[in-house]
């Protein structure tokens, strides 16, 4: 992938190779989120049953998972788990161990930082069965990741279940190991990083990039664009200023256990702010606007489609 990156060639008007990377982790990652939502529709049937609410089709809610959905950082969390089952040397988790603190320090993300356990990671899993680590993050996520989801945070996300829209995941965190939270809370599913992988095995390289920053962005376009969403009507939820791009994609953006730069940005900008990680405001778990706007705009589309088949 570098080598193909390298041979491109560059105009100083177009875009550099960081956003290329980005643009194509963002589309790969819409492709492999889609691929994995079809198929487990396919297994388990398309019927919701009649108990299911009306369905709104042109909203969704995307949620960040480091430190939104999950206390701290999911990857150090399946990381964990696979240390003990030999997946690799507990040693190796010193180093991650140690960003970990410094991301729950800080509440931010390093660069530098994820492109070293990027490297780490890759070569983990290079040679590696794709579904064995689908298989093992099942375990993991009942093991250690359960307990650590805020409530908060799951509770917004089933409001807007409960209006009838889609509630994706939006995460660097690998894309099989996303859906895997996904699955288990019953979302619709997860935007992940992509590994590359050749007849069912891990490769040990990216497609594009870790899904940061701007991939996530592109990423809930493409998935917006190839699911008929309004991303006016479109809610995201982050806890770092990195997911600023994200955030402003979409017609309502909330700030959750924010770090110092995105509490800023969301003063400034006029983003709701919800903060789980004191009693300040956890209890204080309301339907935001664009929700609000958008359960209604469902419900008077299944009122008139009911009334049509009158």
């Amino acid at each position: 992938m570098q080598e193909q990156f390298a041979r491109l060639p560059r105009s100083p008007f177009g875009p550099s190779e960081e956003e290329l990377r980005a643009n194509l982790a963002g589309e790969a990652s819409a492709d492999a989120a889609l691929t994995l939502h079809d198929a487990e529709l396919a297994e388990q049937g398309t019927d919701a049953g009649p108990e299911a609410p009306p369905r709104d089709l042109t909203a969704a809610a995307f949620f960040d998972v480091d430190n939104t959905l999950v206390q701290g950082a999911s990857i150090v969390h399946f990381a964990r788990g696979l240390a003990a089952r030999k997946y690799f040397k507990t040693s190796d988790l010193v180093d991650v161990a140690w960003k970990q603190v410094k991301f729950r320090v800080t509440g931010k993300e390093n660069s530098s930082d994820m492109a070293s356990g990027r490297e780490k990671a890759l070569s983990f899993i290079a040679g590696r069965p794709t579904a064995e680590l689908a298989m093992l993050g099942e375990e993991i996520y009942d093991e250690i990741i359960a307990d650590k989801i805020w409530p908060g945070t799951r509770a917004l996300a089933q409001m807007h279940l409960d209006a009838g829209q889609q509630v994706w995941l939006v995460t660097a965190t690998p894309v099989e190991l996303a859906n895997v939270i996904a699955k288990r809370l019953g979302l619709t599913g997860a935007l992940g990083t992509v590994a590359e992988s050749v007849d069912g095995k891990f490769t040990g390289r990216l497609v594009g990039d870790i899904l940061h920053g701007l991939g996530k962005a592109h990423a809930v376009r493409t998935l917006a664009i190839r699911e008929g969403l309004n991303l006016k009507r479109c809610t995201a939820y982050s806890d770092s200023h990195n997911d600023v791009p994200m955030l402003s994609l979409v017609g309502t953006a909330v700030a959750i256990n924010p770090d110092s730069d995105l509490r800023e940005v969301a003063k400034n900008r006029g983003w709701e702010i919800r903060d789980f990680r004191t009693g300040r405001k956890a209890a204080k778990i309301g339907v935001p606007t664009a929700l609000a706007l958008g359960a209604a705009g469902g419900a008077v589309a299944a009122a008139v489609a009911r009334h049509r088949e009158k």
